[in-house]
């Protein structure tokens, strides 16, 4: 793991895989330490920001020496069901991609327990993770200018909804109504990192 400086109030910490940096963010919120005042975790990093005049020194071998699980961190309650119309522009080409049928695509992305690693790109978009294999596609070659708000996507390992209008590179499978971030409902998240996603095949 290493362990960069971000200005004078975070620190970056790298690691090797994206288990690693949810189980690492999952550590650091756990220590409870006085110092830390935000938790950031990416697919391969953890930006831990800290309050003004912190010893970011200590807080590099304090979060250095903490026990770690290489373990995915899952949160315990009920998965969030996200019902979705499947009706993507892409479907046709991520059959091409993975080599199922259209329906093969719904029912592997529906019977798939997906998980938020972490969250980012615009409010309320997370990324998430643990689909089966098949589903990993590239992104497009050309991003789009604009995709719709509750868009269902997928690019790699990841699967999302995209919370808002805003350009976009994914695959897109279809469409949801949830809404994903609102900023009237406490927290304004529909998912955080650790809870397990559903995903419902509707008509409409």
């Amino acid at each position: 793991m290493k362990a960069l400086s971000c200005g004078d109030a975070a620190v970056l910490f790298e690691v090797g895989t994206l288990d690693e940096a949810v189980a690492l963010a999952a550590a650091v919120r756990a220590a409870e330490l006085s110092v830390v005042v935000d938790v950031v975790p990416a697919a391969r990093t953890v930006l831990v920001v800290t309050a003004p005049g912190a010893d970011l020194g200590a807080l590099r071998r304090t979060v250095s020496g903490l026990p770690v699980s290489d373990a995915a961190v899952t949160r315990e309650a009920d998965p969030v069901e996200i019902s979705v119309v499947y009706d993507g522009p892409d479907l046709d080409e991520i059959a091409s991609f993975t080599g199922l049928t259209v329906d093969e695509v719904i029912a592997v992305h529906t019977g798939s327990g997906w998980r938020v690693a972490f969250a980012g790109f615009s409010p309320g978009f997370a990324y998430l993770v643990d689909g089966d294999p098949r589903l990993q596609v590239p992104r497009r070659d050309e991003p789009r200018t604009r995709v719709p708000a509750g868009a269902v996507g997928l690019a790699g390992e990841f699967s999302a909804v995209y919370p808002r209008a805003t350009p976009g590179g994914w695959q897109l499978l279809g469409h949801t109504d949830a809404t994903l971030w609102d900023t009237d409902r406490d927290p304004p998240a529909l998912l955080a990192p650790g809870d397990r996603v559903r995903f419902v095949q509707v008509e409409r």
